[in-house]
């Protein structure tokens, strides 16, 4: 919102949330009747069934370019600006649709009451060149006046702060402005739409073109990062006063009074308002190589709809909690579908964050594969593999730490990584499991005063050992409820501590703290008392059975204010929260701690709880972790 409101700066349709689509619902219906079930042959028009196709292009478009800046300014290959995002400017641009549904109301309405607009052709040539002869001329000129009317005072504060709001730019922050402010941007685009009707050279091409054309522009503007290479300038020298560049751009957004042009820097030339830095900053951007982080978490894909949650994905979903699947995700499934089946054939480890921690650069790769795939037996080799090229690639680059997320150290997988250290003894990159901070937050989430925990589990996991074991040397008694796995804890004790381990075939357990892991089935959640808290401590959530019980965050923490650039949820985790195994990396190379953190090998508990603390790192509270009780 601007800083200070002016009117008709909130958009019609705000209140309605989600439900604004349907307000094109009634004019996309009229126009499918119209062509495919109307016998009149006089109302069938291309031009009036198109427009939904069209809008639907405008919306690809869109999250191509959304998709392909996180990648490339994640990477840092050519990235201008290297300040963060958060999560406001997210919030703030999430309306970035707005203005293609006004788009989509403005053609349905003018074709419906602007006979002259029926049955147009599609391509006239001379309508083109018109409309681009307008646009350079009359609209490139009353853009620029209008835009630097816009940063006085008066309509700078009522209107035009709210798109300045995001000083490091997405290709979405370019459709992000008040309604009021929009209205006026579409009266010059509809100049060279109006001139071409007059003169009786409109066709569905110039159209559609000129708006594609101004869709591309906007978005390369705001994308970040530079794509105009040296060599079209050299080529053709007056391009640089015809075709404005990512850099150029963004120097408006970093100094607010330079470079207003729309998309040809002519006006800025000619009027004395081109920054002086802006061949600079396009030399700079445009030979910034790939940034090489200390530290990288190496994730993978989770469900078939977790391609949308990441933040290369969409930016509304990525930045809440990947916990339910969205209805309006079922008419994604043939991407859906398209996607699982490259994963099945090809699949490649890509960069999908990157972060900044005090002095430490951060980078998110993921591994291509569901978890499905993990569990699949014929998979594994391809999996282990993707792995093995990931942690080699990290150590050819000088990268310090790899911390191994999700199934990626699984133990029937590659023993929590420990095959990788046996077949590579000379690493010089620390590859880390973090099971040592995964006991300890774990430990930590233990409610006070609790006496005795239930552990379920169906497979004796390292961090499982490791949980009990230290909750028995303790005094708290633990109570299993599979006697194999009763036998196999008893067999590694000591005889002391296996006196705190007790086994329970009861269908009633009267303890209200269970330690589980996300095998956790209903059978078993309903021998719990109602009340009780599940804390897990694998890398899944169990799924939740119960309506009268608490349910915690897998092992995680509240990030501090210092860990920069984060816009999106890791997985089903909150805001701001990030799960052990990705902090334990984040420690392990700031601690200086020169060993690898794989197989059986685990760190001092209390050392790396006191540094993840020390760091600014913070434990969930009670009504953070079970801020849903389900």
């Amino acid at each position: 919102m601007a800083s200070k409101p002016g009117i008709l700066t909130e958009w019609p349709w705000t209140r309605l949330g989600n439900f604004k689509y349907l307000i094109l619902a009634p004019f996309m219906g009229h126009s499918i009747y119209s062509f495919f079930i109307s016998k009149d042959e006089s109302k069938k028009d291309i031009g009036y069934i198109i427009i939904l196709p069209f809008l639907l292009l405008r919306v690809i478009q869109n999250q191509i370019w959304i998709s392909l800046s996180r990648y490339r300014t994640a990477k840092g290959n050519n990235r201008i600006v290297d300040k963060s995002i958060e999560f406001d400017q997210v919030d703030r641009e999430r309306n970035w649709d707005d203005q293609i549904i006004f788009n989509g109301l403005l053609y349905y309405i003018g074709y419906l009451r602007l006979e002259q607009v029926h049955h147009l052709p599609l391509w006239r040539t001379d309508g083109i060149i018109l409309t681009a002869l307008i646009h350079i001329g009359p609209v490139e000129f009353l853009y620029y006046w209008f835009h630097r009317a816009l940063h006085h005072h008066f309509l700078y504060s009522r209107y035009h702060s709210h798109h300045h709001s995001s000083i490091v730019t997405e290709p979405i922050t370019a459709f992000i402005h008040p309604f009021a402010e929009v209205l006026a941007y579409y009266a010059l685009f509809a100049i060279p739409v109006l001139a071409t009707e007059f003169a009786g050279t409109t066709s569905i091409a110039s159209i559609g073109a000129y708006v594609i054309y101004t869709d591309f522009m906007n978005n390369m503007g705001h994308c970040n990062f530079e794509i105009i290479p040296k060599w079209m300038f050299s080529m053709f020298p007056p391009l640089k006063y015809l075709m404005y560049t990512p850099s150029y751009h963004s120097l408006h957004h970093t100094q607010f009074r330079t470079n207003y042009s729309l998309f040809m820097p002519l006006y800025d030339y000619i009027f004395s308002t081109m920054d002086k830095s802006t061949d600079t900053l396009y030399e700079k951007s445009v030979q910034k190589e790939a940034e090489v982080p200390d530290v990288v978490h190496l994730t993978h894909l989770t469900t078939p709809e977790s391609i949308y949650h990441l933040r290369l994905g969409f930016p509304s979903l990525a930045s809440k909690p990947h916990d339910t699947s969205k209805w309006y995700l079922l008419l994604m499934w043939p991407v859906t579908l398209w996607s699982i089946m490259i994963t099945w054939m090809y699949g490649q480890t890509f960069v999908i964050e990157r972060n900044l921690f005090k002095n430490l650069k951060l980078q998110t790769w993921a591994i291509p594969k569901f978890r499905i795939q993990y569990s699949s037996q014929w998979e594994r080799e391809t999996i282990n593999n993707l792995i093995e090229e990931a942690i080699k690639e990290a150590n050819l680059k000088g990268i310090k730490v790899l911390s191994l997320g999700l199934l990626n150290q699984a133990k029937k997988l590659n023993n929590n990584g420990e095959i990788y250290i046996r077949r590579h003894p000379q690493l010089k990159v620390n590859v880390v499991d973090g099971s040592s901070l995964v006991v300890a937050v774990v430990l930590n989430s233990i409610p006070k005063g609790t006496s005795n925990i239930v552990l379920q589990g169906h497979s004796l996991s390292k961090v499982a050992y490791s949980i009990a074991l230290a909750l028995c040397q303790r005094g708290t008694q633990v109570v299993t409820l599979d006697e194999e796995e009763y036998k196999r804890l008893k067999s590694r004790f000591t005889p002391e501590a296996s006196t705190n381990l007790v086994l329970s075939k009861s269908t009633c357990v009267l303890s209200k703290t269970w330690l589980v892991e996300d095998g956790l089935n209903e059978d078993e959640q309903l021998k719990a008392p109602k009340g009780t808290i599940f804390i897990p401590y694998s890398q899944f959530p169990p799924r939740k059975a119960r309506t009268d019980c608490f349910y915690f965050n897998t092992p995680a923490m509240i990030c501090p204010k210092h860990l920069q650039n984060v816009d999106s949820c890791e997985n089903w985790l909150p805001r701001r929260v990030m799960s052990a195994w990705r902090i334990a990396g984040i420690l392990h190379a700031y601690e200086g701690w020169n060993e690898h953190e794989c197989g059986n090998m685990m760190f001092d508990i209390d050392k790396v709880w006191k540094a993840s603390l020390d760091h600014g790192f913070s434990p969930l509270t009670m009504a953070s972790a079970t801020d849903s009780k389900t």
